[in-house]
């Protein structure tokens, strides 16, 4: 036999909620969670959100009244002329391509010659090599190396001297190499 479901109880709320399924009433208590949990978010958010504009708003004001705050006079110390040529110089000799002349000169240089000094001078663009070799014969051919790199425009004997206390009789020479500006 069928059974019959006979229900005499007036609609209502009640009647509703308990004829639900249980599964539809926990759907229901965990939608209900996460709208209060979204609204929790969302108002945390609304106050970060106020924040951030209220710090906005004091940065823009400081940062106004800084610009319209008057600038700081600085007193204008006159420089002795003998002081800035001094200066200056010393800048010229830290901004020395040091790097590009040492590769220059030592692409140049054959085992045979030995590099004893580099001097340069920052205000002429000339470096000072001072160098000793065996021969006339390398010390030319050394200069002729010199003059074919792209760093120097130009390679000329200084000075050449003949060691006669050393006993193996060295060509010391010096010569100058003018650098280019790069």
């Amino acid at each position: 036999m069928k059974s019959m479901h006979i229900d005499f109880a007036p609609p209502g709320v009640r009647r509703s909620l308990f004829h639900l399924h249980p599964a539809a009433l926990a759907l229901a208590g965990a939608g209900l969670l996460l709208c209060v949990g979204a609204a929790v978010a969302g108002w945390q958010l609304a106050e970060q959100r106020e924040d951030r504009a209220r710090q906005l708003k004091h940065l823009q004001d400081r940062v106004a009244a800084m610009s319209s705050a008057r600038p700081v006079q600085v007193a204008k110390v006159a420089i002795p002329e003998a002081q800035a040529r001094f200066v200056n110089g010393a800048i010229m000799q830290l901004n020395l391509p040091w790097r590009e002349l040492q590769d220059a000169v030592l692409a140049a240089t054959p085992r045979s010659v030995a590099l004893v000094a580099l001097e340069p001078d920052a205000r002429k663009r000339i470096l000072k090599i001072t160098a000793e070799t065996k021969g006339s014969d390398d010390m030319v051919d050394y200069v002729a190396a010199l003059k074919e790199q792209d760093s120097f425009s130009g390679v000329i004997i200084t000075r050449h001297e003949i060691n006669d206390q050393d006993p193996n009789r060295p060509l010391r020479f010096q010569l100058e190499a003018t650098w280019q500006a790069r």
